[in-house]
């Protein structure tokens, strides 16, 4: 009997989204180069989804293409479009694989637009259905370029979490250990989940898409004990 030559898999991969309101060439280079300048280890080679549905205006196929080369300049990876129907229609030739719109099911963290000529907002794309399950719990250290899921349920890591590891749990993320890499809680759109750590040293920290960044740690309870929730469309920092 032959092995297959391969499998297809489900897998779990947070996306960013760009979702564009108003688009301006020179007011979107200027603007995306500096928010992925902000966090360069996050953005950098990062896949994104491009998100026009929102956008008030045309666009055209060669502004399209102007939009992604942007992208790319900017070190990002495009990999598919948001579009609606009317844009489809008037796109009828995609550089890029289109999704389907959101559901019902799904949902966004959106911010209020900003009435700005042109604005990037960067956000993840989060989905509200979660599968009850016993905590996910990891005793080794979780290194560099590492990645570690927890679907469904909570993720317990009894260990550190290094510099360049990310680790997503659909409910709270508990580290008895300093927290260095990147760890999104709720990735499904659960915004009563939590991250606790015995020390606060993350690149990142995401509750239901809503993150911060390290600069903005550090100015809290950096290397300490420390709890954060999402309350009030925002990310609260405190004592643990």
């Amino acid at each position: 009997m032959n092995e297959p030559n391969f499998q297809l898999k489900g897998s779990a991969v947070t996306a960013i989204v760009l979702e564009l309101y108003q688009y301006d060439t020179q007011a979107f280079r200027d603007a995306l180069q500096e928010k992925v300048s902000q966090a360069p280890a996050l953005f950098t080679a990062s896949p994104i989804v491009v998100q026009l549905d929102k956008l008030e205006s045309t666009l055209d196929p060669s502004l399209l293409a102007t939009l992604l080369k942007d992208c790319q300049n900017c070190g990002l990876q495009p990999m598919a479009l948001r579009l609606n129907d009317e844009q489809a229609e008037q796109l009828t030739e995609l550089p890029l694989p289109r999704l389907p719109a959101l559901n019902s099911r799904s949902r966004t963290v959106e911010p209020e637009p900003s009435k700005a000529a042109s604005e990037v907002v960067v956000k993840t794309v989060v989905e509200e259905k979660i599968i009850e399950r016993a905590s996910k719990i990891v005793t080794r250290p979780v290194r560099s370029g590492q990645q570690v899921y927890a679907e469904g349920t909570d993720l317990i890591i009894l260990a550190p979490v290094s510099e360049g590891a990310e680790i997503l749990a659909d409910g709270s993320i508990h580290v008895y250990g300093p927290l260095r890499g990147r760890a999104l809680a709720g990735v499904k759109g659960n915004t009563q989940a939590r991250v606790f750590c015995q020390s606060l040293e993350a690149e990142l920290i995401s509750i239901a898409g809503n993150f911060k960044l390290s600069d903005a740690l550090r100015a809290e309870r950096w290397k300490q004990a420390t709890q954060i929730s999402y309350q009030d469309d925002q990310l609260i920092v405190m004592p643990l």
